[in-house]
């Protein structure tokens, strides 16, 4: 059995394990207990009341949190040459065509978000059984398919972020940096729960949000109060 370090045993003693924390209180304690030597990432795993395999109960979306993610996302456009000055003035990483189509072909990722256009989609398409898995593939529903390039990199780099529910129902995201204030990371928190809360499925019966957790990289998760949410 792995021994618990001291560091952990005192951020461990600091959760109640029967309480369900308002978000406020939550987010101050979180930071608390985060006991890396690095600026963690504070996450939120959110257990919905949905079955995923039903396609009237996926829940998929987007949301631009107010105080960004505390990552610099590196992003790719795929476009053809008369967007490039547009993406490069936005702040894309990589830009270009058939170069990073090939390179991606041959297993290249190095990028966290891939933004195209309607006309590309025809040779971006292919590039599915590479990009599907890491969920990098561009989607007009997240707006990385769009004509209008240069608007799509700066929300990315504003702190735009999508997410979608997994087979178990869960939605995991981070919500910002353990380095945050407290009251930062409560409000990116808030707005990332009342964009799930607002695409609760019609066909979706029952408690919609079972159960909210916060939690930093190396640290305990703490159970959030779900009444206050929804």
């Amino acid at each position: 059995m792995a021994k618990v370090s001291k560091k952990r045993k005192q951020a461990l003693s600091k959760v109640d394990r029967t309480k369900h924390y308002s978000l406020a209180e939550a987010t101050k304690l979180v930071k608390e207990i985060s006991t890396s030597k690095f600026d963690s990432s504070v996450d939120l795993s959110i257990f919905l009341g949905v079955d995923p395999r039903k396609a009237n109960q996926m829940v998929r979306g987007i949301v631009t949190l107010p105080h960004g993610t505390g990552k610099t996302k590196k992003v790719l456009v795929l476009c053809t040459p008369d967007k490039e000055q547009e993406a490069k003035d936005a702040g894309a990483d990589y830009v270009g065509m058939d170069e990073y189509i090939a390179k991606i072909e041959q297993g290249w990722v190095d990028m966290d978000v891939v933004i195209t256009m309607p006309a590309a989609m025809g040779k971006v398409g292919r590039l599915g059984k590479v990009l599907g898995p890491r969920n990098l593939m561009p989607n007009p529903k997240t707006g990385t398919v769009t004509n209008d390039i240069g608007k799509a990199v700066k929300e990315v780099k504003a702190g735009k972020i999508d997410f979608k529910v997994d087979k178990q129902s869960h939605i995991h995201t981070s919500v910002g940096k353990a380095s945050f204030d407290a009251l930062k990371l409560e409000e990116n928190a808030r707005e990332l729960i009342n964009s799930i809360v607002k695409l609760k499925p019609s066909s979706a019966k029952g408690t919609y949000l079972r159960s909210v957790y916060i939690s930093s990289t190396m640290s305990p998760s703490v159970q959030i109060d779900t009444k206050e949410l929804s």
